[in-house]
C-alpha cells in the first residue's frame, strides 16, 4: 500500500510539460538478480521481460513518445550457446505473446540492429510486429536487437559511401547532419535521458552517436526489479537537471 501512494506521489510531483521526449534504457542486471535467487540466468531474462512490459505501459501512460531499450548487443553473441538460443526463444516468444496487445494499445513498434544476422523464425516475427503497427502515432517502442553503436555507425558510413560511388554525395558537404541521416532510424530523436540499471557505469555500445548530450541516471536496482516508480523516480532527477549541450546557461 505505502509503495503504491509513493508512486502516486512521486507522478504528481511530475511536470508533464518538461517530460523527455525520448528515454533509452540498458536493462542490465538480469543474470545477477536470478544468481542472487539462486536461479539460472535464463529466469533472470524471463523476469527482465515482465519488467520491460510494465515500463513499456508505463511510459505510454506518463506521455513518452520513445522508448528505446537495449535488448541484445552484437556482443552477447559471445555468451554461451545455451544463453544465446534461451534469448533468441524469449525474444520470439514474447513478441509473439505480446502483439496482439500492442496493437490495441496503438504501440509502434521499431527493431534497431543488424536484422539479417538474427534467427529466420525471429526476424519473420519481428518485421510482421514492425508492419502491422506502422501506422499507429502512440508511443514509438524502439527494440535494439543485435544492435551496437559502432555498427550502427559503420553502417551508416557504408551507406554514405555508396552515394558518394553513385554521385548523390559530395564528399566535401558531409557532415553531423549526414551521418546522422543514414543511422537506423533517422527520424527518431536523440534520446533526452538514458537509464542504466545495476549500477554500472559505462555505455557498453548503446547509442554512442546519439547519447551524445543524453542525460544519464543509473540506479543499482537490477532490472528484474526496477518498477514503475523507479521509472517516474529516473524521470524527475531528469527534471532536476539544467541541460546546457556545451552552452553555458542564463543566470
Amino acid at each position: 500500500m505505502a509503495e503504491l501512494a509513493s508512486a502516486s506521489h512521486n507522478v504528481v510531483a511530475l511536470d508533464p510539460s518538461r517530460l523527455p521526449t525520448h528515454v533509452a534504457i540498458i536493462m542490465d542486471g538480469n543474470g545477477r538478480w536470478a544468481r542472487a535467487q539462486g536461479k539460472s540466468r535464463l529466469f533472470g531474462h524471463d523476469q527482465g521481460y515482465r519488467t520491460l512490459k510494465n515500463i513499456v505501459y508505463a511510459a505510454r501512460d506518463l506521455g513518452i513518445r520513445f522508448l528505446t531499450v537495449y535488448g541484445f548487443s552484437s556482443e552477447n553473441w559471445r555468451r554461451s550457446a545455451e544463453e544465446v538460443g534461451g534469448l533468441m526463444d524469449l525474444m520470439l516468444r514474447a513478441m509473439r505473446n505480446e502483439i496482439e496487445e500492442l496493437v490495441q494499445n496503438r504501440v509502434r513498434v521499431r527493431i534497431s540492429g543488424r536484422l539479417h544476422e538474427l534467427p529466420p523464425d525471429l526476424r519473420t516475427e519481428l518485421e510482421v510486429a514492425m508492419e502491422r503497427t506502422r501506422h499507429f502515432d502512440g508511443l514509438i517502442f524502439n527494440l535494439a536487437i543485435n544492435y551496437g553503436g559502432r555498427a550502427e555507425v559503420v553502417d551508416a558510413v557504408r551507406s554514405i559511401a555508396k552515394r558518394v560511388q553513385k554521385g548523390e554525395i559530395n564528399p566535401d558537404t558531409i557532415d553531423e547532419q549526414t551521418i546522422a541521416s543514414h543511422l537506423y532510424w533517422p527520424d527518431i530523436p536523440d534520446p533526452d535521458l538514458l537509464i542504466r540499471t545495476a549500477g554500472e557505469l559505462r555505455l557498453s555500445n548503446f547509442l554512442l552517436w546519439e547519447t551524445a548530450y543524453s542525460e544519464i541516471y543509473v540506479t543499482p536496482v537490477c532490472w528484474p526489479e526496477f518498477t514503475r516508480d523507479h521509472f517516474v523516480e529516473a524521470l524527475l532527477d531528469y527534471q532536476r537537471r539544467v541541460r546546457k549541450f556545451g552552452a553555458v546557461p542564463e543566470e
